[in-house]
């Protein structure tokens, strides 16, 4: 089985966050994946910013959804990069997208551009709302999604159960709260379990001994020291 590594907002341990920067930093370093996070400017636009407001990630101030792409588009997200339209990011890099979106405006716009853009073989969508997930399958007929479970400290029936609920393929868990029992119980349910973030060897080692599927990183050293199959 092919261990999958996962680029945590491109590799923001080493660039800025959810900038083109970042994602192509990832792709260079040969991650399987890209996991970045998707919210609406004021004008509808589909950018990359992870917080609801942009004061920790740019040098602006102010919630996102208060500001206009031109407005955002002028904000220092790191080392003179630009927040970027999801559009942008998706003729940048070529590897395989995981799409985080927290609300059903964004996931609209998100399903509208999978289906313009017939792009359901390399973009997964994901998100902590179940509801959400389901419905974006719903518009979105074939799309992959991913649960992830920010609550999956309790038994590993109920983190199948939010799955099956979601029609999800993938649950992504914290690495620090995941335990063997839930993992097995994902994985007999045809789950397949990723842990994020996997930043150190010590945190590698653990998700290779839970038989994780996967794991999200901000590092583009844990792609290299993580290259191996069983």
């Amino acid at each position: 089985m092919t261990f999958l590594t996962i680029g945590h907002r491109g590799v923001m341990g080493v660039e800025p966050e959810n900038t083109l920067r970042s994602y192509l930093r990832a792709e260079r370093s040969g991650m399987d994946a890209i996991a970045l996070d998707l919210r609406l400017s004021k004008d509808g636009a589909l950018v990359a910013l992870h917080d609801p407001e942009v004061d920790r990630t740019t040098d602006g101030s102010g919630a996102v959804a208060d500001l206009t792409l031109a407005e955002l588009s002028g904000l220092d997200a790191g080392k003179g990069e630009r927040v970027p339209v999801f559009e942008d990011v998706l003729d940048a890099v070529r590897v395989p997208l995981q799409a985080s979106v927290r609300d059903r405006a964004a996931a609209g716009v998100l399903a509208e551009l999978l289906l313009r853009r017939d792009l359901t073989a390399r973009v997964e969508v994901t998100s902590s709302d179940e509801a959400l997930l389901a419905e974006t399958a719903r518009l979105v007929p074939g799309v992959r999604t991913v649960l992830h479970a920010d609550r999956a400290g309790g038994k590993g029936e109920d983190l199948v159960a939010r799955a099956r609920t979601a029609g999800a393929a993938t649950v992504a868990v914290d690495i620090r709260r995941l335990s063997l029992e839930t993992v097995e119980a994902a994985h007999a349910a045809g789950l397949r379990v990723t842990g994020l973030a996997v930043n150190t060897l010590d945190q590698l080692r653990l998700a290779r001994a839970l038989g994780l599927d996967g794991a999200a990183t901000d590092f583009p050293e844990i792609r290299s020291t993580g290259r191996f199959t069983a």
